[in-house]
Formats: structure tokens, sequence, C-alpha cells
């Protein structure tokens, strides 16, 4: 399936399967309690189609597309399980609560699709898509946590759904709810660790292969140019097997592979006049841009003798990926995607995703109004760390009665009980913030958080997406089985005095 092709989408969703629907070949029926099961009940898969069809250009001819249920449905169960695109449809072949769950009618010993599918699934969605479903998720979890409320009280975590201080509320309207904890991360992407000259030597060697592809039309006629790739090669080896070259010597090997970069773009520029461009691939044509701008912003460091520049290239296969400065002990350098996360009651929100480094304190506004127009009010109190507590975030909370936390500007009080207070005050919040702190580390170690293996710009975004979304689907289905197991409990301790 292509995607620049008319594809027609037909809708799905106004016909739901219930599990005791799902038709088995060797009988029996599925389990309603099966996690997956749960899950399916806990996903809005018509608005999800909403937005889905929106992608096609075409509703009336042209091929028929999947529908969103076995798209979305296919990487939720590819992330939550961490499976490649080919082990994940082979567990969908042979699952039968999860061909339940995307949407199957019944089972089949065949695979739905081929699994070459699951990179337009993640072009077609978007991490637009993937927000948009994780608000839903987290905004029917609000309701569903105020219908516990009535009953029994649930953990709370200083939500929306925890009951409010009596400073938050007036005699009339609350103004103010819950708490908004904000950080960000990086979500590593899958590359080798650049270096000046490793990321050169794999341009020169690629322009090779282009400088083979153009000549080839032409061979036997006109000699082929000298690339002088051997000793390009030797001098580069001289320097990648030493252990710890100096810096000196490192110099002078990227000198002298900028020499030779330089002369095989002349090269290809010379070809291009015999030869047209379009012989090549696509992949090809798209190497040679970036080897181009790479060559600059090398040629501009060494002779700067400097090692930062703007948007700086640090992988040939994926140039939109950048270094992100972390200033951590063992990694003060990530390469990958900065992300502005918060945790409301539990749930985390993906606020912004930019490839280029920022400085996150720039997302508090942005955060603070998005968490007033989910739940129709301001936080009580905002969590952040220090980098978050510059003057314009200080003087916006001010004015909008938020309370942010660290200690006060100014002098300390005098008062050895407001110290107290303050001091407890902030131990608290320290406490509190650990939450999404831990939220990062569970995407991290137990999530495809720690090395996003896509590829494409816009499918990383994707699956950065899906990682908040699954870990939001999981808390809810641990939500939901807390109550279960509540209500069983209950309903033996009311048996107890009749036996």
């Amino acid at each position: 399936m292509h995607l620049g092709a008319i594809i027609m989408y037909q809708h799905h969703q106004n016909q739901l399967v219930l599990p005791d629907d799902f038709f088995l070949p060797f009988g029996g029926k599925l389990n309603k309690n099966n996690r997956w099961v749960t899950l399916a009940g806990l996903i809005p898969w018509s608005k999800v189609e909403e937005k889905y069809a929106e992608s096609f250009q075409s509703t009336f001819k042209g091929q028929k597309a999947v529908s969103v249920r076995t798209a979305l449905g296919s990487l939720i169960i590819k992330e939550r399980l961490g499976l490649s695109d080919r082990e994940t449809v082979q567990q969908i072949t042979e699952n039968p609560y999860l061909q339940y769950f995307i949407g199957l009618p019944r089972f089949t010993e065949e695979a739905p699709f081929h699994h070459s599918l699951m990179t337009h699934f993640r072009k077609r969605l978007g991490k637009d898509i993937i927000n948009e479903v994780n608000e839903w998720i987290v905004q029917g979890e609000s309701n569903s946590q105020d219908d516990a409320n009535d009953n029994d009280d649930p953990p709370s975590h200083g939500g929306p759904s925890a009951e409010p201080p009596s400073e938050g509320r007036t005699s009339e309207t609350v103004t103010h709810q819950g708490k908004l904890l904000l950080d960000a991360t990086c979500a590593p992407a899958d590359i080798r660790y650049p270096t000046d000259l490793s990321l050169l030597n794999e341009g020169r060697e690629k322009l090779e292969h282009i400088i083979d592809v153009l000549h080839a039309p032409h061979r036997g006629i006109e000699r082929k140019p000298r690339t002088y790739r051997q000793k390009a090669h030797k001098e580069y080896l001289k320097i990648a097997k030493q252990r710890r070259p100096k810096p000196r010597k490192i110099r002078k090997a990227v000198g002298q592979q900028l020499r030779f970069v330089k002369r095989d773009l002349n090269i290809i520029s010379d070809l291009a006049e015999k030869t047209p461009l379009t012989e090549l691939s696509h992949q090809e044509y798209r190497e040679l841009l970036v080897i181009g701008e790479l060559y600059q912003q090398q040629e501009e460091m060494f002779d700067n003798r400097s090692h930062r520049i703007d948007h700086r290239i640090v992988s040939i296969s994926q140039p939109h990926v950048r270094p992100i400065v972390r200033g951590k002990t063992q990694t003060p350098v990530e390469f990958g995607a900065k992300v502005a996360a918060s945790v409301v009651d539990g749930y985390a929100m993906m606020e912004k995703l930019e490839w280029d480094n920022y400085n996150e304190a720039l997302s508090l506004q942005e955060s603070a109004e998005a968490y007033r127009e989910r739940y129709g009010v301001y936080p009580i109190a905002i969590l952040a760390d220090q980098i978050y507590r510059n003057r314009d975030n200080r003087r916006y909370c001010k004015d909008r009665g938020i309370r942010l936390s660290g200690p006060p500007l100014g002098r300390p009080s005098k008062s050895q009980q407001e110290q107290a207070e303050q001091k407890q005050l902030a131990k608290q919040d320290a406490a509190e913030r650990n939450e999404i702190e831990g939220i990062f580390g569970k995407g991290k170690r137990h999530r495809g958080l720690g090395l996003i293996q896509a590829c494409l710009q816009e499918t990383s975004e994707t699956v950065i997406a899906l990682q908040f979304l699954v870990m939001n689907l999981d808390r809810k289905l641990r939500f939901l089985f807390w109550i279960f197991a509540r209500c069983l409990f209950k309903i033996r301790l009311e048996l107890i005095p009749a036996l």
C-alpha cells in the first residue's frame, strides 16, 4: 500500500463485536476479564476512527484500507509487549485475544496483514492523533474516579480527582484543583555514538557508492574518476583503531577526511552534468543532500576550532536527530528527541516534543493552560525542578494563584516556624515530584522510551507518543482491577455474617 495512492476507508466501529460474539473454531468463549478484552473497552474506537479517516483522500474509491482498530491495536500490542513488527504479526496470528483486540470478528489462522504495513500505521496515525487518544483516556479516567469516590476512595496522587485544599475552593465555584507535575527527558534514538571522524568516513563511503552509480552508464567509455578510497580508509583506521588518540591526531584525521569528502562532492558535481541525478534512488539522493549539509557543518567547525553548531547533524540515516545536553554523570549528552511531559493523578501527557534542544521552562505556561482546558480549573500547585523557576514563570503563577514549588525569592524568613513549614512543604513537594521521575524510569526500562528504534522522524514521534498512551492504559487497567478486587472483598465481608 503506497501512501500517495488513493485509498478508500470504510467505517467499521459502528459494528461492535462483543467477547461472546467472537467466533472460536475450537469451541468455547473468550474470558471477559482478560486484560486484552478489558483494554479493548477502554479505548474510544469510534472517536479515533473519525480522526483516522481524515488522513485518507477518498472514502468512495481506491484500495480498501485497514480499520483503525487494527492499525492502532497492532501498534499498542507492539509497544506493550516490546516486539518487532514481524513478531507482532506472528503473535496476533497465534492469539485469539489479540485478534479480538484489533477488531477481528472471528479467529483466523492467517496473518491479518503484512508486517510491512506497521510503518504505514505509524505514518497514518501520527503523534497528534495518539496524543488526542491519550487525552480521551485521561479524561475518561477522571469521570470513573469521581464515580468511584462516591463509595470508596481509590488511591489518589493529588490530581484533579483529589479533594482540593480549602484555599482552592470558594463558596460558589472551584477555581483551583489538583497538582501538576512537570519535567523533561530525552528519548534516545537508535544510532551509533557519533564522532566527527566517523561521520565523515561514513559520508565518504556513501559518496563513493554514489560515484559508482553515476559512472555506471559510462563504464568502458570514459575513465572512472580517482577517489583514493583505499588510502582514505587506511588513514581513517589509523585513528579509529587507537584506544585514546590525541586531539592533535584526531584533528589531522578530520582534516584529511574533509578533503576526501570535498573531492568526492566535486566529482559528483562533474558527473551530474553527464548523468542526471535521477539515476539515484530516493535514499541515495537524500543521503547526498544530507552529506552536503554535513560537510558544510564539519568544515565550519574545523575552521573555527569548535565542536558546536546549530542544527548539528549526528546521523546520516536519521538527520533529524540532534544532540541533547542533559548534564548527567553517565550520559552528559543524549541523541534523540527532547520531550516535555506532565503528570496529573498518575497519568502522563506529552506536552512538547522537539528534536532541537530547548529550554523546558518555556513549556510551563503552555502546560498550565492545557491543564485548564482539560479540567476547567488551574492547578493548586505546579511541582517542577529549579530550571522552571524563572521570574516569568513565577510571575505567571502568582498572577493566577498557583503555587510554584521551591523556596520563594528574597531573604529567608527569620521566623523559625515559617522556616520549618517551608522546609516541610519542600520535602513533601520533592516526594510527590518523584512520581514523574518514576514514570520516566518505567518508560525507559520497561517500555521502548529508552531506545526509539523507528528510523523516520514522523514514525519516531508516533512511537514516543505511543509509549505514554501504553503507560496510561496500563495504569487504568490496574485501576479497574483494583475496583474489581475491592468490590469482591466487600461482597465477601457481607457474606461472612450470613455464614
